[in-house]
């Protein structure tokens, strides 16, 4: 009875002995453990790699007919940019990061015709390259004049600027935003386009005197037009002057004229007799546009042997107006100061009219009263004929001051 009373309590003891080593056989052999996902079926989770930074170049690397009023665009993703350089024929191209520097833009639009190289880094080390070529424009766009700008040459407060085009200009609203001027003492301005290849530039009140005025034309890669593109731009330095200015008047006969404020000479003149409308001065505010001595003088419409022809050499003439009319010395002191005898033009004591010649500058004043023919705004250089809220309409920018 004993014996098999032992027996039976050995059984367990060995099993839960068996049980245990197969217990510990199985852990030591890497198998799955109970508390691993997979030994309930289920995938671990990858592990997430450090990501970089993507950049984007545009215009994309290759590209050789890129419009030249597009910019360089470079963004990043998934880090901020480090560094970002732009050049064409080795000159470097501005531009600007936005505030994150996750974006760089280029300030200008592109020269035409150019190959480009942009470069760009982002942190991490992540590096972006592109090559690309603008295209050529069909119609290149140029400033073919700037008046008054001769180098040297100062001009009076009422001078205008006016730009000549190479090419008629139909997007004239790109091509205005293209034109700045900055003058030393401040002063309020703005654009008239008068035809598709001329654009002036007057102030709203006559510009301060002794001060420089700078022009810029910013136009490389402006769009002018169907497949037509600036393809330079421009600087032009105009000088004001003096503020010398005259008033006439035809019914009194004199001319006073004033520099800086301070009467310097009053002359007796004769003026336009009225006989005609071609033959009465115009009334208004003009202003002078060049001089020559002498000046050939040709009646207008008329030949040889019609009644009022005449073609003379006329001395130290100075012009003011499209319509025939300067002032100039004329030796008929009996009629100056007293009637108005001539073709409508001021003329002057001889020794008069040499000093106001070599006194004169392009863009001064004259004010003329006493007629009832009145200038018209474009007759010669009549803009201040117009009022400044009227003449801002001409701007293509929806009438805003530039």
């Amino acid at each position: 009875m004993l014996d098999v009373e032992r027996r039976t309590l050995r059984t367990p003891l060995a099993a839960l002995a068996v049980t245990t080593a197969a217990l510990l056989a199985t852990s030591c052999s890497g198998g799955p453990a109970a508390s691993d996902p997979a030994a309930e079926g289920q995938k671990a989770p990858a592990k997430e790699a450090p990501s970089g930074a993507t950049i984007k170049i545009s215009p994309q690397q290759g590209s050789d007919t890129v419009a030249p009023n597009k910019r360089i665009v470079v963004t990043a993703a998934g880090g901020p940019l480090e560094q970002v350089t732009a050049e064409s024929d080795g000159e470097p191209v501005e531009g600007a990061f936005d505030a994150g520097r996750t974006k760089w833009v280029s300030k200008r639009a592109l020269k035409p015709s150019t190959a480009y190289t942009v470069s760009a880094r982002a942190a991490g080390g992540t590096t972006a390259q592109s090559s690309f070529t603008t295209r050529k424009p069909q119609v290149e766009l140029k400033v073919a004049d700037v008046t008054p700008a001769v180098k040297g040459e100062k001009v009076g407060v009422g001078a205008p600027i006016i730009v000549t085009f190479n090419n008629p200009v139909t997007n004239k609203a790109a091509v205005e935003k293209a034109l700045h001027v900055e003058s030393e003492k401040p002063s309020q301005g703005a654009w008239r386009w008068t035809s598709d290849t001329t654009v002036i530039y007057r102030t709203a009140k006559f510009w301060q005197p002794h001060q420089k005025v700078t022009f810029t034309a910013n136009l490389t890669g402006v769009q002018s037009g169907k497949d037509a593109y600036g393809v330079e731009d421009m600087t032009k330095t105009i000088r004001i002057g003096a503020a010398q200015t005259s008033i006439v008047n035809t019914r009194t006969h004199k001319m006073v004229v004033k520099r800086d404020g301070k009467v310097v000479k009053t002359m007796l003149i004769s003026a336009g007799n009225a006989s005609t409308r071609e033959y009465t001065t115009t009334s208004g505010v003009h202003l002078t546009m060049g001089k020559a001595n002498p000046e050939r003088m040709i009646s207008p419409g008329r030949k040889k042997g019609d009644p009022g022809y005449y073609d003379l050499m006329i001395n130290h003439a100075v012009r003011f107006s499209n319509s025939g009319e300067y002032v100039h010395a004329l030796n008929n002191v009996w009629a100056q100061g007293r009637q108005n005898v001539s073709h409508g033009c001021i003329n002057a004591r001889p020794d008069q009219a040499k000093w106001f010649y070599d006194q004169v500058q392009r863009g001064d004043v004259i004010t003329i009263t006493g007629t009832n023919r009145k200038l018209e705004w474009n007759n010669g250089w009549g803009f201040w004929q117009m009022p400044f809220s009227q003449w801002k309409k001409g701007s293509a920018l929806t009438g805003a001051d530039s």
